[in-house]
């Protein structure tokens, strides 16, 4: 059975791109392959600068795993930081990676132009992951299509490692569904949690009604005809519910129907389409030390299988 890692940064409460974009892809992969998800703490560092934030973020991320459909006893789901052979591989890894593989990293320059500090860490970013993804020989990382270039500066660097030490590492290919695009914020770009423009999957009613309310659109008034394919309202709705999305889209295009009403529809929609979560939430919830429990058998298992790469790794480098 062919293995597959991927994981989200604890970096802040998990949104509507995050579920549409990894999560949902995630779950029938679970009777499809042996897979790994991670809770990528070492790489929330990054931005996350109140140890309070992170624990909090932490937890809510498991739990929104397990309300999400992940099942612990289908795949493994483990807190990087509770694997010291992710940090270790790093280093190794970070000796043989030229300079010049990071300075290309798209992601790297995106965060600092929009303010995130530049340091050390944000630097070498795609060189842990590179150590999260082969740590586990996975041979496929499931990734949106503007995360294509971390999985090649992963791959690079397993070339790199082997031309100088020797095979050991499974070379991993990008899985990317075609039928998930971008998954557009509120203000039309991206969807992230860094941006402030994101949809959180458990918002409250009055938290999510204020944000689809707040979907940017044109100027145009009730009685014009309008165009929504390429507006981020409409690029959220149909993510929702295709049927509803273009109904409304006819009668955008058909004028006498205003933005503020497609709003109310997409409200609505979101409000159905989210509720089969949040019920499995309230169970998760119930479930007292059980989220501690998913993260304790989790890392016991990542630790067994990193530990076998990490042996033979250190025994090529001399370690």
């Amino acid at each position: 059975m062919k293995r597959v890692l991927s994981g989200i940064q604890p970096s802040g409460e998990l949104h509507l791109g995050n579920y549409l974009g990894a999560i949902r892809q995630w779950v029938p992969l679970q009777d499809q392959y042996e897979c790994f998800f991670t809770l990528a703490d070492l790489h929330a560092l990054t931005s996350l600068t109140e140890p309070s934030d992170l624990q909090r973020f932490l937890h809510e991320q498991v739990v929104t795993y397990l309300s999400c459909g992940l099942d612990p006893d289908k795949a493994v789901i483990f807190k990087q930081s509770d694997v010291p052979h992710h940090a270790e591989l790093m280093w190794i890894l970070a000796t043989v990676t030229p300079m010049g593989l990071l300075e290309r990293a798209h992601a790297y320059k995106d965060k600092v132009a929009k303010g995130i500090g530049s340091t050390v860490g944000l630097f070498a970013y795609p060189v842990l992951q590179a150590a999260d993804i082969l740590l586990y020989s996975a041979d496929l990382v499931p990734v949106g299509k503007d995360q294509k270039q971390h999985i090649e500066i992963a791959r690079d660097i397993a070339d790199k490692f082997h031309t100088r030490y020797g095979q050991v590492f499974t070379v991993p290919e990008p899985m990317i569904p075609e039928e998930v695009a971008v998954i557009p914020g509120i203000d039309g770009q991206k969807m992230s949690k860094s941006y402030n423009n994101a949809i959180p999957l458990f918002a409250s009613d009055e938290q999510l009604k204020k944000l689809v309310m707040s979907i940017i659109t044109d100027s145009a008034g009730v009685a014009d005809k309008k165009e929504p394919v390429g507006t981020p309202l409409y690029e959220i709705f149909k993510l929702i519910n295709p049927e509803k999305a273009e109904q409304a889209a006819q009668m955008l295009r058909a004028g006498g129907y205003g933005y503020g009403d497609a709003k109310k529809e997409l409200l609505s929609a979101l409000q159905d389409f989210l509720s089969p979560l949040r019920a499995k939430r309230v169970e998760v919830e119930k479930k007292k030390g059980y989220v501690e429990e998913v993260l304790q058998d989790g890392a016991r298992s990542a630790k067994a299988e990193s530990g076998k790469i990490m042996d033979r790794v250190r025994k090529l480098v001399g370690l």
